[in-house]
């Protein structure tokens, strides 16, 4: 199946309207939550925003696009399973920001197309900076173009990374990563945001990003975003980037190779001096 450019533009607006309407829940919530709970795991947190902004979200898709498969991070799977799209939606990427009032969070919602992400929209509530992407059709931060940042050298790249919520109970969790890229680096960032992650480097703020833990809806949005706004994004070892992987690597594309190759040789973790602290920690 293809799809024509003015069907993506229907797309990308539905993807916008439903961004938009979970942004303005964020905002009523925001700094006015009287619980928090976690899912089952440590530090994966999920408040009255993430619901109310989701609901609002399969709304929207549901009136506009009731035949399409929906992937939601509350809700799981829903729709037309046999559907070739499938919209990808998390309604607060940034919950632990969020619920300690920290002002780094964002709606994201992508669409693939047999696994393809094809639309991508991420709304930043706090500065009110929304993120646009349609396959073919460019990026865009508040309508006006974006690209991503010219910086050729790792050693000049500032780089974001972010840690799973299983960190401490694996070695596999990019501390090594973090401190080994620290040093080859203008320096390593962590926002709490995936979404925001690649955002920033699909608009030149960073020049790479690398993280493993992921799911579908972190990267959907993101991924069509960046590479719409000139960059690259595989899995580390520059292979097809693959979305149920939850691993990703991406940059400006200039430095990818070099990023690649450093992650390749970051010493495992349980190879460093007293490796165990950092692991089964209460």
């Amino acid at each position: 199946m293809t799809v024509s450019p003015s069907q993506l533009q229907i797309f990308l607006d539905i993807a916008t309207e439903a961004a938009l309407a979970a942004g303005a829940i964020l905002q009523q919530h925001w700094d006015k939550l009287e619980s928090v709970e976690e899912k089952g795991r440590s530090g994966d947190l999920v408040t009255i925003a993430d619901r109310e902004a989701e609901a609002a979200v399969l709304q929207i898709l549901q009136r506009h696009v009731p035949d399409h498969n929906i992937l939601a991070e509350e809700s799981g799977q829903l729709g037309n399973q046999k559907s070739e799209f499938l919209w990808a939606i998390d309604p607060l990427d940034g919950t632990t920001n969020y619920a300690h009032s920290y002002p780094v969070s964002a709606v994201s919602i992508g669409l693939m197309l047999n696994g393809v992400p094809i639309v991508g929209t991420i709304f930043d509530p706090f500065r009110q900076e929304l993120f646009r992407a349609a396959m073919g059709q460019g990026a865009t931060c508040n309508r006006r173009p974006i690209h991503v940042s010219k910086t050729a050298e790792l050693s000049k790249s500032l780089l974001v990374t972010g840690f799973a919520y299983d960190r401490c109970q694996t070695t596999d969790n990019n501390y090594a990563e973090f401190c080994y890229l620290t040093h080859l680096t203008h320096g390593v960032r962590r926002s709490g945001s995936a979404a925001m992650d690649l955002a920033y480097v699909a608009c030149g703020r960073l020049d790479g990003y690398w993280e493993r833990g992921l799911a579908p809806w972190d990267m959907t949005a993101g991924v069509i975003l960046l590479q719409e706004a000139g960059g690259n994004v595989t899995a580390y070892d520059q292979s097809p980037l693959q979305i149920n992987s939850g691993r990703i690597l991406a940059t400006n594309g200039a430095i990818h190779a070099s990023l690649s190759q450093a992650l390749h040789r970051v010493p495992p973790l349980e190879t460093w001096a007293d490796s165990t602290k950092f692991v089964g920690l209460p």
